[in-house]
């Protein structure tokens, strides 16, 4: 083992059960065996990781997979050089609508309803004709943030049923601990986020999980560990101990028989706080939380390629970002190949796979015209 720049590193997570490796990393020993004493901190916002961050409060982090190409663009509120060492999680999210909002959509649109996951966008796109002829408030709808798979995830559903995410409802960003709580106080008519809190709504009686991650783009990446361009360079065994401790647990985790525990130890008050039932309901679903295998943990450059045309595409970006030049800055395969190999794991030898490769879905062009011509008026959520 190398010597490390630095044993003792702060760790920051979101609690959502895909920081499920750095939770687990910790609890089965796999920092220490690495030789790092790390602290992990449960954090209450992406906005908060992001400026941890960027401040050095915080050496590493969980975090949304398109945030590091944002900040490293200058794009969002701060602008810090972030890299991702690794992917810690594909699928696992989901899009809960109120209980109101499917009652409004069983009225308009019974033929469209009812018929399980996924649900066709286009009983949304009745509710805002018809709450638009009444003049009733727009449909407000969470994400987690601007740059995140969740964000881009809602926009596509949308659109595939003739819904302009830019005109014709209000979209807002919630914090995902607090998802629940805003759509049960009708702040939200609906959110996209990561398990367990479409399964906490839907148990609560309050939401109905209108589809799935999977739905959209089935190996969807979800959540990949960042830190600072500056930081990495800094301690480059320091943070090739951490991926390959992070390894150790997405291992782990893939394993079946180790799901009950996982939740278990993922519904402590430190954690997630939420109950055991409650996600080991997703946790079990198959093919739905993949942590390691196929790939998954291999911080492929075509999805930043695919991230970076959402943001273009959806007016965050400028058109002329060079997008193949910043997804190779960003998503750091070296650094993930250098550790799975200490591992003896399985790694791609490329970078990218071609467009289509992964399963992603296309990028829509602006070519249908919105439903409300002058674009609605969202409040201040």
């Amino acid at each position: 083992m190398a010597d490390l720049e630095r044993t003792k590193i702060k760790v920051g997570f979101i609690p959502i059960i895909d920081c499920a490796a750095i939770v687990l990393a910790e609890e089965l020993g796999a920092y220490e065996r690495q030789g790092l004493e790390v602290e992990i901190r449960r954090e209450v916002s992406w906005a908060n990781v992001r400026d941890k961050l960027a401040l050095g409060v915080l050496d590493a982090s969980h975090i949304l997979a398109p945030l590091p190409l944002a900040l490293t663009l200058g794009i969002d509120s701060v602008s810090v050089p972030v890299i991702n060492a690794m992917t810690l999680q594909v699928n696992g999210n989901g899009l809960t609508l109120s209980a109101k909002l499917w009652h409004e959509m069983e009225e308009v649109a019974p033929d469209l309803v009812g018929k399980g996951t996924p649900l066709d966008a286009r009983a949304v796109a009745d509710v805002v004709a018809r709450r638009k002829a009444a003049g009733a408030p727009p449909i407000v709808l969470a994400s987690v943030s601007p740059f995140s798979v969740q964000n881009y995830m809602l926009r596509l559903w949308l659109w595939s049923g003739g819904v302009d995410p830019d005109r014709d409802v209000c979209l807002t960003v919630v914090p995902p601990p607090h998802t629940v709580a805003y759509m049960s106080g009708g702040v939200i008519d609906g959110y996209c986020v990561g398990e367990p809190w479409n399964q906490q709504a839907q148990a609560l009686g309050i939401g109905r999980i209108a589809l799935t991650g999977p739905d959209i783009w089935r190996g969807m990446p979800e959540k990949v560990l960042g830190t600072t361009e500056a930081w990495a360079n800094r301690h480059p065994n320091t943070l090739l101990a951490l991926v390959k401790a992070l390894i150790e647990a997405c291992l782990w985790l893939d394993e079946p028989s180790n799901r009950a525990e996982a939740a278990r130890i993922l519904s402590s008050p430190r954690y997630l706080n939420t109950p055991a039932e409650v996600m080991s309901r997703t946790l079990e679903l198959p093919g739905f939380h993949v942590f390691q295998r196929d790939a998954a943990n291999f911080p492929w450059r075509s999805h930043a390629d695919w991230f970076l045309a959402q943001m273009v595409r959806w007016k965050q970006a400028s058109p002329d970002i060079d997008i193949k030049g910043t997804a190779d800055r960003v998503y750091r395969t070296d650094i993930y190949r250098a550790a799975a190999r200490e591992m003896g794991v399985a790694c791609p030898d490329v970078d990218r796979l071609p467009p289509g490769g992964h399963g992603e879905p296309v990028v829509p062009h602006p070519s249908q015209q919105p439903l409300t011509k002058a674009g609605v008026a969202c409040g201040s959520n």
